[in-house]
């Protein structure tokens, strides 16, 4: 679809956008999810039972509401989305979609920064899903997901959905980003979390796993959050809990007796 020339004036193409997107979103999460659980949960169980977190069998139920939760989220995030592309259609945005506008370089520098920035949001929105008058109401729909999965990555309350979508339209208002580094960015986003939630550990068990581990947020780290409620509240990077200390304090022993 051409986002730049689409007559945004025809509420049809409106629910097109809005219907494409969400599809694409959903799309996106089957199949992430689904991998992901097929192969460490189905295909090599064994190989990774060493390593799973929570030894416990998931509760089924739990499956059917984080399902009916995500889709939720993914109309949210398409939502969003259509209204990111008539801010971009009509030149509010920094979104270019020439690859040569810009030096080559900062395509990976934009992503990186506009990481940096989701990063710093999702930290501090995520403390706040946390005050107790938000958190009942709230927040408590993702944590209900006792064991976690790939299934529960993206299953909020759609007050939480909302405020998480909004980060990324909020980026590229300011952030000249290539809409093939947003599509990355959103990619990442997706596979980030479905490896926090997968309640098993796939660092690598060597020096190069260590040193990812310990920066990069991955399900020990994750599952301590959804276990102890008061750490861990990063998305990507482990830098925020770390300065704002706000990082388990059991967190590295059991990375290193698990990797």
């Amino acid at each position: 679809m051409d986002f730049e020339n689409i007559d945004l004036n025809n509420p049809l193409n409106i629910i097109a956008i809005i219907a494409s997107f969400f599809l694409i979103i959903v799309g996106r999460y089957f199949i992430i999810a689904g991998v992901f659980d097929w192969y460490f949960n189905i295909f090599k169980k064994k190989f990774w039972l060493a390593r799973k977190i929570n030894k416990k069998a998931r509760n089924k139920k739990q499956f059917f509401s984080e399902i009916k939760w995500s889709m939720l989220t993914a109309l949210i995030f398409a939502i969003i989305g259509t209204i990111t592309v008539i801010i971009w259609q009509k030149g509010y945005t920094k979104i270019y979609s020439n690859l040569f506008d810009y030096s080559l370089l900062w395509w990976p520098i934009s992503l990186i920064i506009a990481m940096v920035i989701h990063e710093t949001y999702y930290y501090w929105l995520h403390r706040l899903m946390h005050h107790p008058s938000i958190y009942k109401k709230v927040h408590k729909i993702h944590h209900d997901s006792l064991i976690t999965s790939p299934w529960t990555a993206c299953s909020f309350h759609p007050i939480e959905g909302f405020f998480e979508a909004l980060i990324m339209p909020a980026i590229i208002i300011f952030l000249p980003m290539h809409y093939t580094t947003i599509v990355v960015h959103l990619t990442i986003m997706t596979l980030t979390a479905a490896i926090n939630h997968l309640d098993i550990e796939i660092y690598p068990k060597n020096k190069f796993g260590n040193y990812i581990g310990r920066r990069m947020i991955g399900a020990t780290h994750h599952a301590h959050h959804h276990q102890y409620f008061k750490f861990n509240f990063g998305l990507y990077f482990t830098f925020w809990d770390s300065w704002a200390k706000t990082e388990s304090p059991k967190f590295k022993k059991e990375f290193e007796e698990r990797n």
